[in-house]
């Protein structure tokens, strides 16, 4: 890193990258501490890991070199490509998630987020429509970063895509809402689709979060597609 501050947390789950970054994956913890959680990311019995680890006062730790591939992602897909850890730089951001106690992210978590986005941007060409959240990558399985994450300050300042701020849309028909689902990137067969259509909700329209193909959701597929395109 050559601009933002990290502690030093080595884990030992990590392999050859094989090709380049070119994205960002944003995850919350989703466990009671950021201790436990640091512990899990750098426990060889865990397979899991993830490049940094923010906790909610701004200290960033850092546990795998960015010229590896982390194991953060797990079975995901985006934008037609399934090799998302071989592609990404994988954030953890310290919060208890909906299991433990979803609550809003600190401003100083943010802040911080938002140096290292920026910061790893300054070394690998990540494109704006790449720098999501894992419940975009997954949304059969995930839930994170969830609704409550803030990606409207992400979005000013010039690192991400969304959220909508519009008006409702109800001359899109459902079928070519699911298109613009997939389009904008999302895994949503034509029978499993409902998952990608809440992961979305949750990044681009929380307020209309689990309300199906309305015409809130319509509107913001429509705009999300015009920018990911």
């Amino acid at each position: 890193m050559k601009n933002v501050k990290a502690m030093e947390r080595p884990s030992p789950n990590f392999d050859e990258r094989g090709r380049a970054v070119d994205m960002i994956v944003l995850h919350y913890t989703g466990m009671l501490s950021g201790a436990e959680a640091l512990a899990r990311l750098t426990d060889p019995a865990s397979k899991v890991s993830c490049h940094y680890l923010v906790e909610e006062d701004g200290t960033i730790f850092s546990l795998v070199p960015e010229g590896k591939r982390a194991w953060h992602a797990g079975v995901s897909y985006w934008r037609g490509d399934t090799e998302t850890n071989a592609r990404s730089i994988g954030i953890e951001l310290v919060n208890p998630g909906h299991e433990w106690g979803y609550r809003k992210f600190p401003k100083k978590q943010i802040d911080m987020v938002v140096a290292l986005v920026r910061d790893i941007r300054t070394r690998h060409t990540v494109p704006l429509a790449n720098v999501v959240g894992h419940s975009d990558v997954a949304p059969q399985r995930k839930e994170d970063p969830g609704e409550l994450f803030p990606w409207k300050r992400l979005a000013e300042e010039g690192l991400a895509i969304g959220p909508y701020e519009g008006d409702p849309d109800p001359s899109i028909t459902y079928e070519d809402a699911l298109g613009l689902l997939r389009a904008i990137g999302y895994d949503a067969p034509d029978k499993a689709h409902a998952a990608a259509l809440v992961a979305f909700q949750r990044r681009f329209c929380p307020e209309a979060l689990a309300q199906g193909v309305s015409s809130l959701t319509k509107a913001a597929l429509k705009w999300a597609a015009q920018r990911f395109a």
